[in-house]
């Protein structure tokens, strides 16, 4: 169980973490440069699965997905409110569930690991949250 404080802290982490997983992502420029480096690792780590090549389509698509998850970053980061972590745990579980579908159908073994990693989010926000009410009454 969390408290208040240790709740904005959680939520303001998961901001970090996103913006930093996502900031590759945001431009045509960027998301090349990090695709090309997801598809040497893969390659590295002699992986299941493929890294695709992408067409514009395609790259229009990440950066739209990288711009948002950016934005929504910078907001818990600058604003950690507890109901922007319920909503952020529930983004990650259907990002987790999109990921497990890509995983079914051919996508590289790299994605298990943001995979274990949002659905470890998604169980860390959606822990209960002590009340400053309920904590002042407790030691009163």
């Amino acid at each position: 169980m969390w408290t208040t404080a240790q709740y904005r802290k959680l939520v303001r982490a998961s901001g970090i973490y996103d913006l930093l997983i996502t900031i590759g992502f945001v431009t045509p420029w960027s998301f090349a440069l990090l695709h090309q480096w997801l598809s040497s690792l893969h390659d590295i780590l002699n992986l299941s699965g493929q890294v695709p090549l992408f067409d514009p389509m395609h790259v229009m698509m990440a950066n739209l997905m990288g711009s948002i998850v950016c934005v929504w970053s910078w907001l818990r980061i600058r604003d950690p409110q507890q109901r922007f972590g319920h909503y952020d745990a529930v983004g990650r579980i259907l990002f987790a569930s999109w990921q497990l579908y890509a995983l079914a159908h051919g996508a590289s073994a790299l994605l298990w690991v943001i995979l274990m990693l949002e659905v470890l989010w998604a169980i860390v926000q959606l822990a209960p949250v002590r009340s400053q009410h309920a904590l002042a009454s407790r030691w009163a």
